[in-house]
């Protein structure tokens, strides 16, 4: 498995525009884009910092994941994702492996990524995500 570079570091939040003030006025990071991905019930923003990115993820219904983990005082860093230059060679050889998966196949993330989470109980207790970038992607890379 050929691992890129971080690709982002996802944090939980309650309300995305709201958390806009520290990242942009007070750390002064210009925003990347926002944007809520159909069928979800969530919103994220991105921030590019150097050759990566801080992803804030925040629900935008009552019952959403990201909503629940704000209410039971659990905002703030969620996982960490790694670009890699095949996903589907990595699954393979993760598998091989023996380490758990959350997710068996991709499935399409953040700006048209093909997405997979990794077993935090394989991993030491941290939620790893693994993304490759479309190829004709404008993506910050």
């Amino acid at each position: 498995m050929k691992i890129k570079r971080i690709e982002h570091v996802g944090v939980v939040v309650r309300d995305v525009d709201a958390s806009r003030r520290l990242w942009e006025d007070c750390f002064g990071i210009k925003l990347g884009g926002v944007e809520q991905i159909a069928g979800r019930p969530n919103k994220l923003a991105l921030y590019p910092v150097g050759e990566s990115m801080v992803e804030l993820l925040a629900g935008v219904t009552p019952d959403s994941k990201f909503t629940r983990m704000c209410d039971e005082g659990k905002a703030g860093i969620n996982h960490i994702c790694f670009e890699v230059e095949n996903i589907d060679e990595a699954l393979a050889e993760l598998k091989a492996k023996r380490v758990p998966l959350l997710d068996q196949v991709p499935r399409i993330g953040h700006a048209g990524c093909r997405i997979a989470f990794l077993d935090p109980a394989g991993t030491e207790g941290c939620l790893i995500e693994l993304a490759e970038l479309p190829a004709e992607s404008g993506h910050h890379a």
